[in-house]
């Protein structure tokens, strides 16, 4: 689904990582720094209620005695272009400064829609906090405490409440419209992903037809090929075959995190020229995040000679240990060498992604391998992993009940997740483990059989004390008598 994406601004120290962290708390924070093209600029996901929203952060801006000049860096102006809305950060304590101004007179240039928020206001009258701000034109500010999470709900309820459904926004429902395997190619600029997606939809007996319109941003183009279905989702732009090659690719974090999250599978699309980047890395992140099943094609193998060739497999071993589940292709789009190929690994890993599996075959997996590998012991008591099923589908994720086990160490959970891929075959996609703690049934309730042993051992303890002195007694009565 196309989420709303809103942009954090303000000056340095104004709590504005602090925001992004709180917004981004109900998944894990996809955050990256793009070197050169997009420095300084982060992104994440988040949810409010049903709606999921992308939240970029761009960082400080400037100090107050710097113009408006250094505003204009292309981070920030990248960030503000692509929001939905904005949210302006200040300090609540601090007070308005001539940095302020500066900012708010260099958002306006936007139209965007701008929320004013006023951080930092715990233990601090919020309406006084607040009434310096009103001098910036900006409507009414509203104060927040990001570090403890004051306000910042309501918040945001209100920005998405008045960010309108766009149009063209793609649901769940519409999405399973189109047929057969989704495939998000993404990559970098000039990475070869046109010359790969032209291959694709261009193939022997493919059948390839335009379908524009269906977002902002991203079409679906269904083809066919070897009698199964996909639909390939292009964030650059795909026109008809004869025009794929004018298409001009722009590398957009958003675009490429929607492409995802609309697909069954991913591929990352790599120049093997000039090996694994950051900027790889970083879409190798949100391919992570996203949970789709991950296809890595290193393109441009044939330009390489063979001293080339080793080094770049080295480093592949090197920097992409952390995805060895994914498969690797080497691939010339240009000619379209391996192209086959890696349809083939795209249809195994969608297969292995949606592939069910019994809960007694889960349970019987996870029961070898704790005899194999007992967990750790915590706090002097052994885990116990009592039983498991399978909690979703792309990716898989199995739901394991036990005691202590939400204290397992994150070493043995991986140890579970390659158990379980290597046992149902889960190649190429993530796999998930979520741990649920059993509850004892008889926890707050009183123990009845408990409560009447003890009140008998009162009751024998009572008696005997009494046996003793009436005994004590009649001793006592005998040497008086003597």
């Amino acid at each position: 689904m196309s989420k709303p994406v809103i942009a954090l601004v303000g000056r340095p120290n104004v709590g504005k990582s602090t925001l992004f962290n709180r917004l981004t708390r109900t998944r894990d924070a996809i955050v990256a720094d793009y070197p050169g093209l997009t420095r300084d600029r982060q992104y994440g996901t988040g949810r409010v209620g049903s709606r999921p929203y992308i939240v970029v952060d761009t960082g400080g801006l400037s100090g107050e005695d710097v113009g408006v000049d250094p505003l204009m860096a292309s981070q920030v102006t990248a960030a503000l272009e692509e929001a939905d809305a904005v949210l302006f950060l200040v300090d609540g304590r601090g007070g308005l400064t001539p940095a302020d101004e500066e900012i708010a007179r260099f958002i306006r240039q936007f139209d965007k829609p701008v929320y004013l928020l006023v951080n930092k206001t715990e233990g601090y009258d919020k309406e006084l906090a607040a009434s310096d701000f009103y001098q910036l034109g900006l409507g009414d500010p509203y104060p927040i405490a990001a570090a403890h999470g004051d306000n910042v709900n309501p918040v945001m309820e209100k920005v998405l409440d008045e960010i309108p459904i766009k149009e063209d926004e793609v649901d769940e429902l519409e999405l399973d419209e189109h047929p057969g395997i989704r495939v998000a190619v993404i990559g970098r600029p000039n990475v070869g992903k046109s010359t790969l997606i032209n291959r694709m939809i261009g193939e022997e007996r493919v059948v390839a037809f335009d379908m524009p319109g269906t977002t902002r941003d991203s079409i679906y183009v269904p083809f066919e090929r070897d009698g199964q279905l996909y639909t390939l989702i292009d964030t650059a732009g795909v026109r008809r075959r004869k025009k794929v090659s004018e298409a001009i690719e722009k590398f957009s974090v958003i675009k490429a995190i929607e492409a995802m999250a609309n697909a069954h599978v991913v591929i990352l699309v790599v120049d093997a020229s000039e090996g694994i980047t950051d900027q790889d890395l970083t879409l190798l992140g949100h391919a992570l995040e996203s949970g789709r099943g991950l296809v890595i094609a290193l393109n441009k193998w044939d330009n390489l000679s063979h001293d080339q060739r080793e080094k770049v497999k080295h480093e592949l071993e090197y920097k992409l240990q952390f995805v060895d589940y994914a498969k690797k292709h080497l691939i010339s789009a240009l000619h379209g060498t391996g192209v086959g190929d890696l349809f083939k690994t795209v249809r195994r890993v969608y297969d292995a992604a949606m592939r069910r599996v019994s809960t007694s075959a889960l349970n019987r997996v996870l029961e070898q391998a704790v005899q194999d590998h007992q967990p750790p012991l915590i706090g002097g008591r052994r885990v116990k992993l009592r039983y498991a099923h399978l909690g979703g589908l792309n990716p898989p994720r199995v739901v394991i009940h036990g005691n202590q086990v939400d204290k397992l160490p994150q070493a043995y959970t991986k140890y579970l997740m390659n158990v379980f891929r290597k046992a149902f075959k889960w190649e190429g996609t993530p796999v998930h483990i979520e741990y649920k703690v059993t509850e004892n049934p008889f926890e707050g309730r009183k123990n009845r059989f408990a409560e009447r042993k003890l009140s008998a051992a009162k009751t024998k303890k009572r008696e005997v004390k009494a046996q003793k002195q009436k005994l004590k007694k009649k001793k006592q009565q005998k040497r008086r008598t003597h």
